[in-house]
């Protein structure tokens, strides 16, 4: 299962784990990933999204269909075709 957010693409990066006496061991940094179903009233329809904490509360924020076709406008390929 990979771990990339539909919507904003956030994939896991890698970095150091820096102890106290400044050792650097290597580690991930995993986005907060959620499955969740999200209901588009305008389309009348279910969608299944893997998004991360920040763009759920985005969508709360604009709603999923105009979030959507915001990102369609700017050219992110989404997977979701919004008419």
């Amino acid at each position: 299962m990979s771990r990339i957010c539909d919507l904003s693409g956030k994939k896991p990066v890698t970095g150091h784990k820096v102890s106290h006496s400044n050792r650097k061991t290597n580690r991930w940094f995993i986005p907060n990933l959620h499955t969740k179903r999200f209901f588009i009233p305008e389309c009348d329809e279910w969608i299944t999204l893997k998004v991360t904490a920040k763009e759920m509360r985005t969508i709360d924020k604009l709603g999923l269909f105009s979030y959507l076709k915001k990102l369609q406008d700017k050219g992110v390929k989404t997977g979701y075709k919004i008419v």
